[in-house]
């Protein structure tokens, strides 16, 4: 039978490689790889630091005479959409060499020149989701590509980078993350922008609630946190009410007034998404 490291390897190789796995895999497993990138950036950090020390020139920084500058961000309000895996020649050759022939069949259009909705259209059969997924979230033409195509493995992308996203980066499980909070409510912002746009909730950000609530002071991200409970999918009572109901219950009973009306509000809004989600549901299911 299958086990779940093994599901969680499957998984894997079916994110980078989905027509060497055909069966089915569960959306929610128990996260068994962690962020292999880890050494690689604490020898990095390790030799800036080194020549920090040892460079003259950038002795300002380390006697704080300037603004320390900011970790390389992962998201902001103007994320580059990098080319696809696929697009792999020079933007400016490819200019040349198709002599205003933009729409021309027999090559792939790359993401960084669609602009309009009409480009969409013509082009909807020959684009490819750029190689850094994160960049979709905040693109709405590609997130109507995405609604279009319904492809599971452009989901697993998007599901995996943002789940260990949110594992890395939460402000109140990550110690020394707390400077950083304000980069996080905007990606939490950016993630319930995109909810509201597909008209779905995602599982990872369902899995990130679930596991991250329990640690919540009800204070930190407070209106990014409860607009992205309004979107949870819809599932068994007892596992919501484990995973979200109690730990909100603790917060609330021991909270102002303020808080629990938007924790009210929240749950309104989360059956309302539940009631539309049901009603869509029914009328396809009548049709079919």
């Amino acid at each position: 039978g299958m086990q779940s490291h093994l599901q969680a390897l499957l998984s894997l190789y079916k994110l980078f490689c989905p027509d060497m796995v055909t069966i089915a895999l569960p959306g929610k497993m128990k996260t068994y790889f962690k962020n292999s990138e880890g050494p690689w950036k604490a020898a990095i950090s390790a030799v800036r630091r080194r020549i920090q020390a040892n460079s003259p020139a950038l002795q300002p920084l380390l006697l704080g005479t300037t603004h320390p500058q900011s970790r390389k961000r992962k998201w902001n309000a103007q994320v580059f959409i990098p080319a696809s895996s696929a697009y792999r020649s020079n933007l400016e050759e490819y200019r040349e060499k198709k002599h205003g022939s933009l729409y021309s069949t027999d090559e792939s259009f790359p993401v960084e020149q669609l602009q309009t909705f009409s480009q969409l259209l013509q082009n909807i059969h020959r684009l490819e989701f750029p190689s850094q997924m994160g960049s979709v979230l905040t693109n709405p033409l590609l997130l109507h590509y995405m609604n279009c195509i319904k492809d599971e493995s452009i989901y697993l992308r998007l599901y995996y980078w943002m789940g260990q996203t949110l594992q890395e980066e939460c402000t109140w499980c990550v110690a020394d993350n707390s400077q950083y909070e304000e980069e996080f409510k905007d990606f939490l912002e950016a993630i319930y922008k995109t909810e509201c746009f597909l008209q779905e909730g995602f599982s990872s950000s369902e899995e990130f609630l679930y596991k991250s609530l329990p640690l919540w002071d009800g204070f930190c991200c407070r209106s990014q946190v409860l607009k992205l409970v309004s979107w949870i999918p819809l599932s068994s009572f007892s596992e919501m009410k484990s995973h979200l109901y109690d730990p909100l219950a603790q917060l609330f009973f021991t909270s102002s007034l303020y808080f629990k009306c938007s924790v009210l509000e929240s749950l309104k809004e989360l059956l309302q998404n539940w009631l539309n989600w049901l009603a869509v549901n029914s009328d396809s299911e009548s049709d079919s």
